[in-house]
């Protein structure tokens, strides 16, 4: 009961400092006069995942790669069937932003690579470095095409930069960060193991399920606000650039700082394999017309509890 308090705590630390983290960064591009939609294109990228970077990085460090392993993948297939989802029964989402349909392409191939680099049961540290470099040259090259996006599209995305400038607060706001981020995985690194163990989970399902669902929920809220203000492209902006975070900067990151990453032969046959299905999930949504109902988001609903049942039912044996 301790650990799962403790547990509980991290959670909330981790979603405080991921939003603090995030606003200071705006504040401080605004003050500076960094460009603001190629601002905000990383923000919305990188908002949802440094909680995940954080965890996972301390993670490694400590030596408890299967859980950061299970969180980095868990959290790609938790961005859909449960942000996505969630977000679009509570208000089916108009998403104009042309580019995430490429993105997603993007993901389904990195998903795709990093399956086959892990054929061997290693992520190499120059698997690392390709997954890195893939993401950085992503990134630039969607801040180069701006000017393709529509009007509205890059309001809305710039509006997510909107915090105040003054310095001081905004480095505060970095400083509580640091604190809450580095605690808050501190914690959950700490205890995550017991929770999990008397769940009966391994570390690898500990990562994959509680972990991954457990900082997944303040997104699925902000997704929910955020969907019923009509910010359909921000709440798939978020669910398809943490995934690509996750897949290239996380695993990548993980890869490199710890001189390589092993990978469980299960983790190849499944988890990886449900990480790319839930990715195409999103295909026939953005590919047609660009809207996610209320009823695709139910069966994405469904699609993740039946991976949960499944990945229990695999744990049992």
């Amino acid at each position: 009961m301790a650990s799962i308090g403790w547990f509980l705590l991290a959670l909330v630390l981790l979603a405080l400092g991921g939003d603090s983290v995030v606003k200071g960064a705006a504040g401080l591009a605004r003050r500076f006069g960094w460009p603001t939609f190629t601002v905000g294109l990383v923000l919305v990228a990188l908002a949802t995942s440094i909680p995940e970077l954080v965890v996972n990085f301390r993670a490694v460090a400590v030596g408890q790669e299967e859980l950061a392993l299970g969180n980095a993948v868990g959290s790609n297939i938790v961005n859909v069937g449960l942000t996505l989802a969630f977000a679009a029964i509570a208000a089916p989402l108009v998403v104009r932003w042309r580019s995430l349909a490429h993105l997603l392409v993007v993901l389904l191939g990195a998903t795709a690579l990093v399956l086959v680099m892990s054929l061997d049961g290693r992520l190499s540290m120059l698997d690392g470095g390709i997954l890195v470099i893939g993401f950085v040259a992503m990134l630039a090259f969607k801040a180069m095409r701006a000017s393709d996006e529509s009007p509205e599209v890059r309001a809305e995305i710039e509006g997510f930069t909107r915090t105040s400038d003054m310095l001081g607060l905004n480095l505060i706001r970095l400083a509580l960060a640091a604190v809450l981020l580095g605690y808050g995985a501190w914690l959950l690194v700490r205890h995550a193991p017991a929770v999990g163990a008397s769940m009966g989970l391994t570390p690898l399902v500990t990562g994959l399920l509680p972990v991954a669902i457990g900082t997944a929920l303040p997104e699925m809220a902000g997704a929910i606000g955020a969907a019923r203000r009509g910010q359909g492209d921000l709440v798939a902006g978020h669910v398809i650039g943490s995934s690509l975070v996750n897949i290239l900067l996380v695993l990548g990151g993980m890869a490199l700082l710890s001189d390589g990453l092993s990978v469980p032969a299960s983790f190849v046959r499944y988890e990886l394999p449900a990480a790319f299905v839930f990715g195409a999930l999103m295909l026939p949504v953005l590919r047609g017309d660009m809207r996610v109902s209320r009823n695709e988001g139910i069966v994405l609903g469904i699609a993740l509890a039946g991976w949960i049942v499944f990945e229990i039912l695999l744990l049992r044996g």
